[in-house]
């Protein structure tokens, strides 16, 4: 019933796409969405439990990772580069050659401009997503030769852009916009967030927050549990000065909200930030929270659909239930 032209450029069963998560993703997590039908995606740190500066130690992380999936799985996956600035590039430049020496099916890139990988990534035979929050981004990937975009709303979790566009918006507006394929992604969490993105001209959905709350999802069982009591106001958007994204609210949020209102510079907000040391040197607040349960200091990267996951299931339940109850809402409104 859902075939599109995602399904098939990527030779999967159904149009959904496990977004990367950076600390919240592993092998088992993204094998269990591909055996599913769906597609799973490693993150730039799946299955590690300490911070490392080596490069080279980042991209042998990620190949144990990918090697992984491949003993789980026979079905395509994915892996997410964030396009490094400055030093970082050091770090993305060594995983993009780690990948193409995996030679992995499918990357997805993000935070960066598709010009800097792209070709090279084509060029090894790999299907490129690039994921965009404005449909000048959507645009310039197409013209980059990008074979599909993720057209991210201010709705989802974790770096949204400063263009704060909803999801509502921005998925018809980059579907009109460009003749590749659109990922729709931005508080989706259900069938019918599923079933409106397709209506909307999104050809598959990406969907993070959902994904969370699995059981092969190696995030702390505090972060687990905290989504699964949220509510409609359980997030909140901050970070407009540095860089917005959007967290379940705790403790840290709300300070890091007063010192932005107050007038706060960007480096006394980006020290604030750093100033985590509860489980060692290196951990962040992001890891902090999302591996050792900090949440209420640690940095919650979390979607608004977070309202809408009132359980924790195996991740392919998850991809099973989504795509039946879409074939009932389908027959219902048919009717």
């Amino acid at each position: 019933m859902f075939q599109t032209r995602i399904v098939n450029m990527l030779g999967i069963r159904y149009p959904i796409v496990q977004a990367p998560m950076n600390w919240a993703t592993n092998a088992e997590l993204a094998a269990a969405v591909s055996n599913a039908g769906g597609l799973g995606t490693l993150g730039p740190n799946a299955g590690v439990d300490t911070p490392t500066d080596d490069p080279k130690e980042t991209a042998e992380r990620m190949r144990r990772q990918i090697r992984r999936v491949r003993e789980l799985t026979d079905r395509p996956f994915a892996v997410n580069f964030p396009i490094g600035r400055g030093e970082g590039r050091k770090f993305s430049d060594r995983c993009i050659e780690t990948a193409i020496e995996e030679r992995i099916p499918i990357a997805i890139t993000a935070t960066g401009s598709p010009e800097v990988y792209t070709r090279k990534l084509k060029d090894a035979g790999i299907t490129v997503i690039h994921a965009v929050a404005s449909v000048y981004h959507a645009q310039k990937a197409e013209a980059c030769g990008v074979d599909i975009v993720v057209a991210e709303g201010y709705d989802g979790g974790g770096h949204s852009g400063f263009d704060q566009t909803p999801t509502m918006t921005l998925i018809p507006s980059v579907a009109r916009a460009v003749k590749i394929p659109v990922i729709g992604a931005g508080g989706i969490a259900d069938a019918r967030g599923f079933l409106a993105a397709l209506c909307l001209g999104a050809e598959a959905v990406y969907m993070g927050t959902r994904f969370l709350a699995t059981t092969e999802c190696p995030i702390h069982d505090n972060v687990k549990q905290m989504i699964v009591r949220s509510g409609d106001n359980a997030t909140v958007s901050w970070g407009r000065t540095l860089e917005v994204a959007r967290s379940l609210k705790n403790r840290f949020t709300e300070r890091y909200l007063e010192l932005e209102l107050s007038g706060a510079s960007r480096e006394e907000l980006a020290a604030f930030i750093r100033s985590y040391d509860k489980f060692g040197p290196g951990v962040s607040r992001r890891m902090g929270g999302l591996k050792f349960g900090d949440i209420e200091e640690g940095e919650l990267y979390c979607g608004a659909g977070a309202a809408l996951v009132d359980s924790i299931l195996p991740a392919g339940e998850v991809v099973k239930k989504i795509v039946s109850e879409a074939e009932q809402l389908m027959r219902r409104l048919q009717a």
